[in-house]
């Protein structure tokens, strides 16, 4: 690869044009006009370029689970989306919930990846809800673990809770909760409510969310933690956070695509690929969760990539896994429901998308505005093109995504990691030629 690329034309999120020189995987010039004497030429006319998305929340099932995703191919996917950092959740097969673990996932993140991987580490021992894992020694080892999380299950027990916070709180660490009561949703199936009823399906109430936010935002507060709260999905949830915010609490949030997308109406077809966790919402809960993204009561968008193989979705509904693959269409269902409508400009998706998920990360040199120096992580994105989401879009091995056959705006044209192209044109690159990575492992 020519150690030296100029972008020509891009947008920026405050909408200036502008060319970008990379040499070397940074950042080396910016401005308009940039002579292209020696240098390899992309042409991004008229493209928004953004920094590099950074998705807190990604399934990458490796190891343990490859038949369903891979480091290599859930990178893969994540590339795809624009994305060049995930942070990859803790339910594998062993459980991220040691210092092996997470500098495994680290490595193969480093050999394999796409992007740049960051293990999220477990916080109960093999996610079982008893005992704390090894946080402070998953904190030191080489893969600098920040975020932990039992996401896939809640830490029900307020004990532990509080002493995790506690602990992470001595080194700068966050907890991402999965906010679930278990008591209240024991065969759950779907949204509670008057539909639910009438399928036939157990009904997932709001309130063992938001009872567990509001729980966590009390003990964040007695111990000065942060607190982190995944895939928020309805109206009520929103106000705790919001109440807690008022408070100076130290309470991160993010909300899903599909929550923003998606409501329970969806589950009258009776097909699993619907099926996830939390459940779809009512359309009132959709509303009050992109009012909070405006507003900002919502910190981020994370993904929630959640792959399973075919006949784990192909089946009964209360048979089916629960989950739905999301990096791949990630931009595009943010366009449609904030951008297009007015409720985000495109500064606004730059921090909810890439700046602020990699500053919960703890995730240095991602997200960060252009600027000469810094790492080429830089995402460029057609925002005036319509398509139907088909599966030649899905680049890792899940194919259980909500939006086949739907319409949606806006394609990924280019992502560059570290100044590599993964994906130009719309294609992801072949990662052996452009980085003398082996990407033979499926």
């Amino acid at each position: 690869m020519n150690a030296s690329i100029i972008v020509k034309g891009g947008v920026l999120p405050s909408g200036e044009r502008c060319d970008i020189r990379i040499v070397d995987g940074v950042v080396a010039e910016l401005g308009a006009g940039l002579t292209s004497a020696g240098a390899r030429v992309v042409d991004a006319d008229g493209l928004v370029a953004l920094p590099g998305l950074v998705d807190l929340h990604t399934h990458l099932r490796e190891p343990g689970f490859e038949q369903s995703e891979t480091v290599l191919t859930g990178s893969r996917a994540a590339a795809a989306g624009g994305y060049t950092a995930v942070h990859a959740m803790a339910n594998t097969f062993p459980v991220a919930d040691s210092a092996g673990v997470v500098e495994q996932v680290a490595s193969l993140g480093d050999q394999y990846g796409y992007v740049t991987v960051r293990p999220v580490g477990a916080v109960t021992v093999a996610l079982a809800g008893e005992r704390l894992a090894e946080i402070g020694a998953m904190a030191t080892s080489r893969a600098r673990v920040r975020v932990f999380s039992d996401d896939g299950k809640c830490v029900v027990d307020p004990l532990l809770m509080r002493r995790a916070l506690e602990y992470v709180s001595t080194f700068g660490g966050v907890i991402a909760q999965h906010a679930q009561e278990p008591r209240l949703t024991e065969n759950a199936q779907m949204n509670e409510g008057e539909l639910s009823s009438r399928l036939g399906l157990t009904g997932w109430p709001g309130v063992a969310e938001e009872a567990i936010i509001a729980r966590d935002v009390l003990l964040a507060e007695t111990v000065g933690a942060r607190l982190h709260i995944c895939h928020v999905s309805t109206a009520g949830s929103v106000e705790v956070i919001r109440w807690a915010k008022a408070r100076g609490i130290r309470v991160t949030t993010e909300v899903t695509p599909h929550h923003l997308l998606l409501t329970e109406e969806l589950a009258e077809s009776y097909d699993p690929v619907y099926k996830v966790n939390p459940p779809l919402r009512r359309a009132e809960d959709v509303t009050a969760l992109r009012e909070a993204l405006a507003d900002g009561t919502i910190d981020i968008v994370a993904t929630d990539h959640a792959p399973h193989p075919v006949e784990s979705k192909e089946t009964a509904w209360a048979e089916a896994s629960f989950g739905m693959v999301g990096l791949e269409s990630a931009l595009s269902v943010v366009q449609e429901t904030m951008v297009d409508p007015g409720l985000l400009a495109w500064t606004d998706v730059a921090r909810v998308m890439s700046g602020a998920p990699a500053k919960i990360g703890g995730l240095d040199g991602q997200g960060d505005p252009f600027a000469v120096g810094r790492a080429a992580h830089i995402t460029f994105y057609d925002s005036s093109t319509r398509s139907t989401f088909d599966v030649s879009r899905l680049r890792g091995k899940g194919i259980n995504s909500p939006y086949l056959g739907r319409e949606l705006p806006g394609q990924v044209i280019a992502t560059f990691h570290r100044g590599v192209p993964t994906v130009l044109d719309g294609m992801v690159q072949d990662l052996t030629a452009v980085s003398g990575k082996d990407a033979t492992l499926v």
